[in-house]
C-alpha cells in the first residue's frame, strides 16, 4: 500500500497524510472526538449545534468569503455530527488545498459564535428538529432508542431534546467549543496529490501554536444488561405503519464486530460505514427482502449496524404495507431473525456475503475523500487508522461458525426492542 505518515505534533494533534497521485485532487479531514454520546441533560443537540456554528465565520474569514473561497477554486466542503465525533472535509484541486488547511486551523481556534447568529441558528436547529417529527420513521428510532437504552447517552437523538434546543446559551455552546474543539482531541488527515513533508511543514505552521486543551473526561455511562424484551406503540398522525426492531449490539473494536457486519449482509442486504458511500447497493436478494417485501407484507425492510465506540444496536426497520398489519409484518421479522439465530446459515450465503462486503468496501475506499474518511475514522474510532488498511484481513478472518455463534448471541429475545408506529385510529392487530 501506499505509505502513510502518522505523527503528532506537541500540542497533540495527530496527523496523517498519504500521497495519492493519480487525479490532481486533495482531500482535508479534521476530525474532533465529540458527538451526541459527550452530551449530558440540558445539553442534548449542542454537538451538532457547534458544528453549525462553525460555518459563521471567523475575524479572518466572515461567514460571506467561506463558501466562496472554497467554489472559486471548484472544491467542495461540509460536515457532520456523529454519536462519537464530528468531522469537517474539503475536497479540492490539490494546488488549492492550504485554502482548506488555513481555514480548519483558523477555525478551530477563531470561531466567533455571534449572539444573533446563535439565535438565528437557533430557530434553523429547531425547524430541523420540527421537520423530522413529520417523518413517522424519525419518531421510530428516537423512541426506540431511548427504549434501548436507559443509561447511555446513545439513547438521545444527534439533533436533541426540543427543550434543550430552546434554552441552550451562546455560553454554553462557546464553553463546548473550547472543551472539545483543541488539537489534543483532533485529528487532521490529507489525502491526496501532496508532498508529504511539504504539507506536514504547512500544518505544523498552521496548527503548530494552537494551544492543547483540558484532557478530555472519558464517558463512563455504560449502559446495564438486559434482561427482557422491550416494546411500545406509537400513535401519531400519519398514514402509514411502521414496525422497528433493535438488538443490543457490540462496539467497533469488539473482536466479532466483522462477524456481526457479515451477519448483517446475510440479513439485510450489503452496506457501507462509509459515508461518503456513492455506491448503489440493492437489498432485493437479502432475506430481508425476501421475507417481507417479496411477500406483499411489506413496501420497504431495512437493517444495519453502526461503527461505534460503545456498544450500539442492530437495527431493523420495516414499512408496513396497506391491508396488512403491524403484527404480521413483526411476526414474519421475527421468524427470520429466529432463524438465523437458530444457525440456519449457508455456507453459500455465508461466502456470498463476505464477496459483498469486500466488493462494497473496495468500492468506497477509491476516492481521495473516501480515503481521507476512512482513515480519519478508523483513528477516531479506533485509536488507530490501520483498521482502515487491515479492513479486508480481518473481514476475510471471520468463519461461518463465527457468524453462527454472533447470531445465536444477539439475536436473542431478551436483546431485543420492537416498535410500533400506528398511525392514529390505525389497525394495531
Amino acid at each position: 500500500m501506499t505509505d502513510i505518515l502518522k505523527t503528532q505534533l506537541d500540542n497533540g494533534l495527530t496527523v496523517i497524510i498519504k500521497e495519492v497521485h493519480h487525479a490532481p485532487v486533495a482531500s482535508f479531514w479534521t476530525w474532533y472526538r465529540v458527538g451526541s454520546r459527550n452530551e449530558l441533560p440540558g445539553r442534548t443537540g449542542i454537538s451538532h449545534w457547534v458544528e453549525h456554528m462553525q460555518f459563521k465565520g471567523t475575524p479572518t474569514y466572515p461567514p460571506s468569503e467561506l463558501d466562496k473561497l472554497i467554489s472559486r477554486q471548484g472544491g467542495g466542503w461540509n460536515a457532520w455530527t456523529y454519536v462519537d465525533w464530528t468531522t469537517y472535509f474539503e475536497v479540492m484541486p490539490a494546488h488549492s488545498i492550504d485554502i482548506a488547511l488555513e481555514l480548519e486551523a483558523d477555525r478551530m481556534l477563531n470561531s466567533r459564535f455571534d449572539p444573533d447568529e446563535v439565535e438565528s441558528e437557533r430557530t434553523v436547529i429547531l425547524s430541523e428538529r420540527s421537520g423530522s417529527e413529520n417523518s413517522p420513521q424519525w419518531l421510530l428510532y428516537e423512541e426506540l432508542i431511548a427504549q434501548a437504552f436507559r443509561v447511555h447517552p446513545y439513547r438521545k437523538t444527534i439533533i436533541g431534546d426540543t427543550i434543550d434546543l430552546q434554552t441552550i446559551s451562546r455560553d454554553d455552546l462557546y464553553e463546548h467549543y473550547r472543551q472539545y474543539y483543541a488539537p489534543n482531541n483532533a485529528t487532521v488527515v490529507l489525502v491526496g496529490a501532496v508532498d508529504t513533508q511539504q504539507r506536514l511543514d504547512d500544518i505544523e505552521r498552521l496548527f503548530g501554536d494552537i494551544p492543547a486543551g483540558e484532557p478530555v473526561a472519558e464517558v463512563k455511562r455504560p449502559e446495564p444488561p438486559q434482561y427482557g424484551e422491550r416494546r411500545f406503540v406509537l400513535n401519531r398522525e400519519g398514514n402509514t405503519a411502521h414496525v422497528s426492531v433493535a438488538y443490543r449490539a457490540l462496539e467497533v473494536t469488539h473482536p466479532d464486530f466483522f462477524a456481526l457486519a457479515v451477519l448483517d449482509t446475510i440479513i439485510s442486504g450489503a452496506s457501507s460505514f462509509n459515508f461518503m458511500s456513492t455506491a448503489y447497493t440493492s437489498n432485493k436478494t437479502s432475506r430481508l427482502y425476501r421475507a417481507l417485501v417479496e411477500t406483499d407484507l411489506a413496501t420497504s425492510a431495512n437493517g444495519g449496524v453502526m461503527a461505534t465506540i460503545d456498544p450500539y444496536l442492530y437495527t431493523f426497520s420495516t414499512t408496513v404495507r396497506s391491508g396488512r398489519t403491524p403484527a404480521e409484518v413483526e411476526a414474519a421479522l421475527l421468524a427470520e431473525l429466529d432463524r438465523a439465530a437458530a444457525g440456519d446459515i449457508s455456507e453459500r450465503e455465508f461466502e456470498k456475503a463476505r464477496k459483498q462486503t469486500k466488493a462494497l468496501f473496495a468500492y468506497d475506499s477509491e476516492s481521495v475523500s473516501s480515503q481521507g474518511f476512512w482513515l480519519g475514522y478508523a483513528e477516531t474510532l479506533v485509536g488507530d487508522y490501520t483498521w482502515f488498511e487491515t479492513f479486508l484481513d480481518k473481514l476475510m478472518a471471520v468463519t461461518l461458525d463465527d457468524v453462527r455463534r454472533v447470531a445465536a448471541e444477539i439475536l436473542h429475545p431478551n436483546n431485543r426492542t420492537i416498535g410500533w408506529f400506528v398511525p392514529l385510529n390505525g389497525d394495531q392487530a
